[in-house]
Order: C-alpha cells, then structure tokens, then sequence
C-alpha cells in the first residue's frame, strides 16, 4: 500500500521549507530535537530516523544535505523495484533532487515539490529527461505487463530508435515516433508487443460457497475472462461480498492474480440488482442481496460500468465481469480487516525489526498500552491511538480485533516478542471461542505476526551469551497461572539443568516465588551459579548486573526486571570492559580441552 511522505526538518534554516512541502504533499512534517521549533513529531538522531522510516517503506522527503540521506538509508539498499522514494531539498527550496525510487514516485512526487517551491527538480533518470516519460512507472489505472524488459526497450528509444504506439495511451505522447519498438496499449490477451500496458478497465466479481476448491474457482475465472475477451492484466481488483473476507478460494484466486482482494456488504452489493442479469431468491434470503458475483463486479466498475460477461458457474462457484468507461483508478469497496501484532523490542528504536516498522506505519490505527506505543516515537504520529492500561489484556485485544472487523487496519503493539508472554496467544485464543470471543466479522479479519527481540534475548546479548546452551522461560506470575504449576516447572527446569529466564519476577504483591526459585534452584546447582538482573533494556535506565545464586535477593528486583539464572555449566569471564557470563555449548569438549 502507499504510504504518505515524511518530510524531516533537520535546521532551523530549512524548517519553513519542511513547513511548505509538507503543505504541498498533505504530510507531516518530522524535526530535529533541539534544532527547529514546530513539527509534528519530533526525533533525537537523523540518520537513524530516516532509516526507520526508509525500512517502513515510508517515502522521506529531506530538507537537508543529500548526503545525510545517502548514509542514512545506504546499509539498506537491495531492491529499487520494492524500496521507498528519497528526496532532497535544499534548505531554500531552489533544488529538489530525487535520489531514490526515481520511477517509483520519487520523480513525479520532486516535480510537485518543486513548483509547490518555485524551484528546480534535479531528475537525472535518462528516461524522464529525454523521453518525457518514464516506461516502468505507467500513470494510475495502468500496469506494465513485463516491468523487466522496460530497461531494454527504453536504452533502444534513448538510443535513435522509434516507437509505434498501438491503442489509446495519451501520456506516451511525448516518445519518438517511428521503427523500432512497439508498444501495445490494449485490454485484449492477444495484444503484443515489445512492451504491452494494460488499462485496467475490468472488474471481477465471484461468489463460492464456503471451503469450495481453488483450482476450480480459478478455473472459472479463467472461463469468464476468455469469454469476455480481457487479458488478466487489465483486470482491477477481485471483488465479493464481506461475508467471504477469509474464504481461502477467493484469498488464493487474488494472490495468483496478483491483485487486490475487494468487499461490499450485502446492503451495497443489492444496490447494483436493477443492473444485473440474473438475481437469485436464494441468495437474497440467506445473505441480504439478490447475488454477489454480477453485483460485486458492477460494483467494482462504478456507476457507468456495464456487465461484459454474466454470470458463470459450477458446482461451488460463481464468476461474472463488468467493464468500465476508462480505466480504474481508485478502487470501490474495503481491503480485508488486517490486524498486524508486532513486537517492538524492549524499547530503543534500533532494536526494532523492519517487519514491524512497515507494519505500523501501514496501520490505520495502533492499539496497545500507552507506553509501548510511546515507545514508537515518531511513527506513531498521524495514526489513531486506542491506548490501554495495563491489565485488561482481553479487551485491548478484542477491541484490536473488532476494528479489524470493520475493515481497518490495526496494530497492536507488544513489547519485546508479540509471541512470548504477550498478545499474540490471547488474540489467537479470542479467535477460537465459542463463547466471550469476537464477532463473525473479527474472526474473518487477516492476522500477521512480527517476530520481535524478546526480553531474553536483549538481556543476553547486554550480558555475554547465557543462552549458549539449552535454556526455557518461566514467568513467575501466579495470575493467571496456578501457583503449584510454576513450582512444578521450577523443578523440571532445575532437574534438566536448564539456563532460565524468569518473566515477571515479582510485583508490588508478589514477591514471594523468586526467594522460592532460587531456593528450588540451589538444591540442584551451586552457590556460585551466576545470575544476570536486566532492567529497562534499550532504555536511558537501563541497568544490568550480576549476582551469585546464593546472593539474589528479592529486593534487588522490580517487575521490569528480567532474571536469567545460569546452569552448573555457565560461566564469567572478565573483560576489561566488565565481566561477562556465557554457557559453553561443548566445544570445549569436542578438542580435548575438557
């Protein structure tokens, strides 16, 4: 999905230009701490700022040095065709230099900055200033059917050849007539040429019933285009009724199409009956309109779309398509209800993976307690905040669903790992209730899982490496947990002598089963075992030391601590930087030295 440009105001000198491009682009603007005076979020490092965004797949507008960008987002560089636009603009305005994504919006987005500016845009991609026109970048309701070969064909126009433009494509205007190259502009499969762009003029429709086989309603689609003469390509979106947002057919039938997945609600979809073909008792009675693959498809073509071929069926299946007067621009209808549980890390902004940052800055709405969603920093400016307590993990979770189910999309934000002694096991389980679980529209939402950096691991890596061997984790919270069972798994865990990360070690209350572990613990290794306390990792106070078993003491511990108890193997090792403690795998072993 595209996302809106941030434009970053690094001085004081160039924050009233920051101010009028971000007026020109609708965007906001993101300033420097200590260095402007207005922004709408504020950020403390440059280069790393515009690196988060460069890896969320947010389009940076910078009004700084080119330089600063260049280093900023160079480490991440591997795919022109899939990464974000990177501008440049002079602290006054007079050049814009598109330095990135050229032909993904970078050129076009310069263009608006610089007349917005009254200055200059420095497009140096060959295509755009000689020929007027970039081929890999057709302009809205068009695709370019073979992107790979567009490099070829344009080094062949820049280099005297001429082109025939077969069809009605006014934005290729400005080519060089003549032999050479040919460039099919037409609907039709049976169009060639050296490139051939498709207008995506058609509208899909289909209807299944519930489970019904992929190849077969794939197999029908294909039917119905055929029958109305229209390449793939050319088609817009697949369009059905909300009611199949997670029917598996219809979700594989969109990813082999590679096209977008469109709902209506029965009430919509009954809208288009007076123009369709055929209506169906049956259907009304059990759903709410008179069909759903004819009136998804009108309705996906807009209100001067006709029906190019009727509807079709098989055993579970219907399909129909509708043609549209010109080619289709904005899409009718809602994307599928996306919930996205992402993990942050434990705090800093570098520990959070790309995954995650591309998650939440394609979110809509960002659901999580009010801390962690802080902990976001400028990425979560512009976006509608749900935030929750803690405690009252069910509703945060339900209510992160519901909004799904309306057809937003939602991120709820955990710290550390979304799956590890957080959100993502209660929404699964809402998911799976019969009762007190969510509405029929959330469990037909998508649901994607961010692996994030857990708390065990970043107190790891702060400590050495005291996971090196085998290890578990344990939360020493009896809420929602009975009491008996994480004494039962302090046992086992010591028997098997096990490295442990302890999860919630004491609270205001509790504070009685970290004593009773180590207890458990030193009938089964040494006082001398080393324990690493990890507190407030990634943050300003962040604290990290280490004790002897027999040393720890419940006091030293708060509930953002995380305690990770050594095996009788693991081991501290001075450095002159500190000491540092590490469980050996075996290779000691493996040489002879042990």
């Amino acid at each position: 999905m595209a996302l809106d440009p941030v434009v970053l105001a690094l001085s004081r000198s160039g924050e009233a230009v920051a101010h009028r491009v971000a007026a020109a682009l609708g965007c906001a603007v993101h300033g420097r701490t200590g260095r402007v005076e207005r922004a709408d979020a504020m950020f403390d490092n440059a280069l790393d700022h515009a690196r988060d965004l460069f890896a969320a797949g947010v389009p940076v507008v910078g009004v700084c040095a080119s330089g600063i960008l260049i280093r900023a987002v160079a480490p991440l560089l591997s795919d022109k065709r899939a990464e974000p636009p990177v501008i440049s603009v002079s602290d006054d305005g007079s050049v814009v230099v598109p330095l990135l994504g050229g032909h993904r919006g970078a050129n076009r987005l310069s263009a608006r900055i610089a007349e917005a500016l009254g200055g200059r845009a420095a497009v140096t991609t060959a295509g755009d200033v000689a020929l007027g026109v970039a081929l890999d970048e057709p302009p809205a309701g068009w695709v370019l059917e073979t992107p790979e070969v567009a490099k070829d064909v344009m080094a062949r126009l820049l280099s005297g050849a001429g082109a025939r433009v077969e069809g009605d494509a006014p934005w290729l205007e400005t080519l060089p007539r003549g032999e050479g190259v040919t460039i099919a502009c037409s609907p039709a499969p049976e169009a060639t040429g050296d490139l051939v762009f498709r207008p995506l003029v058609a509208s899909l429709g289909v209807g299944c019933s519930r489970d019904c086989p992929a190849d077969e309603l794939a197999a029908l689609v294909d039917e119905v285009l055929t029958a109305g003469g229209i390449a793939a390509g050319s088609v817009a979106a697949v369009h059905s009724v909300d009611l199949k947002a997670d029917e598996g057919a219809m979700l594989a039938l969109a990813r082999r199409l590679d096209l977008p997945f469109r709902l209506f609600t029965p009430a919509e979809l009954e809208m288009e009956t007076p123009r369709c073909a055929t209506r169906s008792d049956v259907v009304m009675a059990e759903i709410g309109c008179h069909g759903v693959a004819e009136n998804a498809a009108l309705a996906g073509a807009g209100p001067d779309g006709w029906l190019l071929v009727e509807k079709r069926k098989t055993a579970h299946a219907t399909a129909a398509l509708a043609l549209a007067p010109a080619p289709i621009e904005t899409l009718a209808g809602r994307a599928r209800g996306r919930l996205s549980i992402v993990g942050i890390g434990p705090g800093q902004a570098s520990w959070r993976t790309p995954e995650c940052s591309r998650l939440v800055a394609e979110a809509e709405v960002l659901v999580g307690y009010g801390l962690y969603i802080d902990l976001l920093g400028p990425l979560a400016h512009g976006k509608a905040r749900h935030d929750f307590p803690l405690g009252g993990e069910e509703d945060r979770c339900r209510h992160a669903l519901e909004l799904a189910g309306e057809g937003q999309n939602v991120a709820l934000v955990c710290s550390g790992d979304a799956g590890i002694y957080a959100m993502g096991a209660l929404v699964y389980e809402l998911l799976g209730r019969d009762e007190k679980g969510v509405s029929e529209a959330a469990r037909r939402v998508e649901v994607i899982s961010a692996p994030g950096i857990s708390a065990l691991q970043a107190a790891a890596a702060r400590a050495g490496a005291p996971l090196g061997h085998d290890f578990c984790a344990i939360s020493l919270s009896d809420l929602l947990t009975p009491r008996e069972d994480i004494v039962s798994r302090l046992h086992a865990a010591a028997a098997g002598d096990f490295v442990i990360a302890f999860y919630n070690p004491v609270s205001k209350r509790r504070r009685t089963l970290l004593a009773e572990a180590r207890d458990i613990l030193l009938a089964q290794r040494g006082p001398e075992t080393p324990v690493l306390l990890a507190a407030s990792l990634g943050r300003p106070e962040e604290n990290v030391v280490f004790r002897r078993l027999a040393d720890l003491e419940v006091d030293e511990v708060d509930m953002l601590t995380v305690v990770i108890v050594g095996s009788s193997q693991s081991r501290m090792v001075a450095r002159g930087e500190g000491p540092r403690m590490y469980t050996p795998r075996g290779y000691a072993r493996k040489v002879g030295l042990a």
